[in-house]
This record gives structure tokens, C-alpha cells and sequence, in this order.
């Protein structure tokens, strides 16, 4: 249950961006930065990406719906539910914030490497965190307009979609039929590519940020919405965990199929969530829409490590 090291690099350029936000022409230099480097992390995630991947595991279906369910059903009717919270215990715009985590994919890495440290079904998480990643492309945008709409301040779907495909889908496309020419070096190269990914990622969160703070976000945010924020997603991790838990036992799937059902349907991605804010969403408004996710990314870490330790020593000590 330690911190998670990108998670402190993360806090780190929030305090950053606090202290000295980019503002002016920088302001416009970093925004033109962050729309190159978002780019390349979605040209490298199209390029990482392999065939087998696509199609291990591909015919365990019932498993693959139950994920999806989870990542694009049951969170954004949870995100519905929380609404009586808001504005006592979240403000409008936190809650929002807390649409927006709803609506995105799950993660690919981290749901893959603790399905495999919990002894789960590691070809089945591959092929479902991977087809998540590329469907929330499509489907979170749409999510975003159709949850954010019923509070009347959402933007044009069709204007979502049309910069999703064309500043994320168009080089993810681009790098995955570019596999055969790099997918080599990718290979080879792994560790400094997920290092280009973090990089890319805190530079959309200082840009964000520091948006945000020329706009007043630390006026408007304080100790004690952050403290609602870390309930709130504690709430939402503990109901989406328990949730798939029961629904994997009552549908008859074994032990390795309830790991990957609980890992892949429980996360949501800080890779895929950061840079589609920045596309969705006006730059006054992206730092404030991102602290759900950022906690909640953190805190989902921290209980899948442990939840991970739990059901392998299970698996140990049933052996």
C-alpha cells in the first residue's frame, strides 16, 4: 500500500503548475507542445500494439462483455448515482470531474500486470484491457456528451468524436500500421517508450494545471474537496470491486476469470483520460476535471496491489 512513484512525480508538476504556471506565449508554446506529444503517446500505444494481442483470448466473449459492462455501464450509472452528493459533500464541478472518470476506458498495463501477479487469466486481460483501451476511444466521447449533457454543461458530441478521431484514433491508426516497419525497435525499446508515455502525461497535467491556476482552481478547491474526492472514490472503487467479485461468482467463472474480471473492470486510465480531457474540454476547465481521476488512479494502485498479494496467497496456500 505504498505510493505509487509517477503518482509523486505527478504531485510534483501540479505544484509546479501551482507556483509557476506557464502563462502568455508560453502559455500558447506549451499548448502546442502538449498536442504533438499527446500525438506520439497515441502513435506509440497504436505501435505497442500486436496482433496476437488483439487476438488472444479473443473467443472468451462472456468474459470480454462482463468487462466492458463493468468499464462502460456499470461506472457511468454509478457516476449517475452520486449525483445527491453534489453540491453538499462535491462541488458541480468535481462532479463532473467524477463523469468524466466514469466514462473512460480501463487501463491496459497495470490491469494486465496485476491480473498476472494475482494469477489470473493473463491472455483474456491482455485481449480485454486492450480492446477497452481502443473502444473507449470511440464510446468514452460519446459517454462524456450523453453524461455531462444531463447537467446541461457538456460538449457537442459530435464535435468530441470528431477531435478524438482525429487528433487520437488518426496516429493510433498511423502507429499500428506502422508495426511492421518499427515494431522492432518498439519491442526493444519498451522502457524508454513508457517513459516518452509519462513524460507526455505530465506535460498535459502542467499545461492543465496551469491553465487552472491562472483560472483560480486552489480559490475554488480545497483541503476538504480533496478529502470528498478520496471518499468518494473509495466508495466508487469499493461498489465496482465488489460488484464484479459477485457478478464473476454467480456467472460461473473459475478463479482465473474472476482475477481478470476484477482487475480489467475496475480501472480506469490515467493514459487515455489525461489527453482526451485536453481534447473534450475547454483548457480553463481540464485541471479541475482531472483531480477525480488522479486520486482515483492513485487509490485504485494501491488496492489492486493489495488485492493482487491477497488472491495469491490464496492461490499458495489452496496449492
Amino acid at each position: 500500500m505504498r505510493l505509487d512513484p509517477f503518482t509523486l512525480v505527478l504531485l510534483s508538476v501540479v505544484l509546479l503548475a501551482s507556483l509557476f504556471p506557464c502563462q502568455g506565449v508560453w502559455a500558447d508554446i506549451f499548448s502546442q507542445l502538449t498536442n504533438v506529444a499527446i500525438a506520439l503517446l497515441f502513435f506509440m500505444h497504436g505501435a505497442k500494439l500486436t496482433r496476437q494481442a488483439i487476438m488472444a483470448g479473443i473467443g472468451h466473449w462472456r468474459l470480454h462483455l462482463l468487462v466492458m459492462a463493468s468499464t462502460f455501464v456499470l461506472f457511468p450509472l454509478l457516476g449517475l448515482l452520486l449525483q445527491p452528493l453534489a453540491p453538499a459533500w462535491l462541488s458541480p464541478e468535481i462532479y463532473l470531474g467524477f463523469l468524466y472518470l466514469c466514462a473512460l476506458p480501463a487501463t491496459v498495463q497495470s490491469a494486465i500486470a496485476f491480473t498476472s501477479m494475482a494469477g489470473g487469466n493473463v491472455a483474456a486481460a491482455v485481449c480485454s484491457a486492450s480492446a477497452s483501451s481502443i473502444l473507449g476511444i470511440f464510446v468514452s466521447p460519446v459517454l462524456v456528451g450523453l453524461l455531462i449533457h444531463v447537467q446541461g454543461d457538456g460538449p457537442s458530441t459530435w464535435d468530441a468524436i470528431q477531435s478524438i478521431l482525429l487528433q487520437l484514433m488518426l496516429p493510433f491508426v498511423l502507429g499500428h500500421l506502422s508495426r511492421p516497419l518499427i515494431g522492432g525497435w518498439v519491442d526493444r525499446h519498451r522502457k524508454l517508450i513508457g517513459k516518452t508515455d509519462q513524460s507526455s502525461i505530465l506535460l498535459v497535467v502542467y499545461v492543465a494545471f496551469s491553465h487552472a491556476v491562472v483560472e483560480g482552481i486552489w480559490h475554488r478547491v480545497g483541503w476538504g474537496d480533496l478529502l470528498s474526492i478520496f471518499l468518494v472514490s473509495s466508495l466508487l472503487l469499493a461498489l465496482v470491486i465488489t460488484i464484479n467479485t459477485q457478478l464473476a461468482r454467480r456467472f460461473g467463472f473459475n478463479r482465473a476469470d474472476e482475477i481478470t474480471i476484477v482487475f480489467c473492470g475496475s480501472k480506469k486510465s490515467l493514459a487515455n483520460g489525461v489527453p482526451m480531457a485536453n481534447v473534450l474540454f475547454p483548457a480553463a476547465t481540464v485541471g479541475i476535471m482531472l483531480l477525480p481521476l488522479m486520486l482515483f488512479h492513485q487509490l485504485q494502485l494501491m488496492v489492486c496491489a493489495a488485492l493482487a498479494r491477497r488472491y495469491q496467497a490464496t492461490v499458495v496456500k489452496e496449492a
